[in-house]
């Protein structure tokens, strides 16, 4: 080995072992529990259609928790599989509330999500999902507001 070799070895060793040592010394809470570890999926744009027409979309981002002993890395891996499979999802069976075109249910995005990790990253992988944010693309009148009684 040459010395450029040797001297760039022995930084990727170091900088790895810093690295490690600041990743475990941030997952430990106080209590010596590791924090979970999370992964974010954001901006992917579902449609709200209400009578069989589309009304509004609403950029989501979502938070992923994951098993313990499960990488973040993994799930950014396949981001583009859960965009794809939300997507999908979302135009299928909307997750649109029926009183409100500028947000959708979160409860059903959470389930979808923790339905499609489970085919995508497997079934021992996320334990729940979030719904961190929603972003309507334009405000739009609520169906009571357009209603002439």
């Amino acid at each position: 080995m040459n010395r450029r070799q040797i001297i760039a070895a022995t930084s990727a060793a170091g900088i790895a072992a810093v690295a490690a040592r600041a990743a475990e010394a941030s997952s430990l809470s106080s209590g010596g529990e590791a924090a979970p570890v999370t992964a974010r999926i954001t901006g992917v744009s579902l449609p709200v259609i209400a009578d069989g027409r589309l009304r509004n979309y609403v950029f989501v981002g979502l938070e992923l928790h994951l098993k313990p002993g499960k990488t973040a890395e993994d799930v950014r891996a396949k981001e583009a599989w859960f965009r794809d499979a939300l997507v999908r999802t979302g135009h299928r069976a909307p997750f649109t509330l029926a009183n409100d075109w500028n947000r959708l249910h979160e409860g059903a995005i959470s389930a979808a999500m923790v339905a499609i990790a489970g085919v995508v990253m497997g079934p021992d992988y996320v334990e729940r999902c979030v719904v961190a944010n929603q972003s309507p693309r334009q405000q739009v009148a609520s169906p009571a507001a357009l209603s002439f009684n």
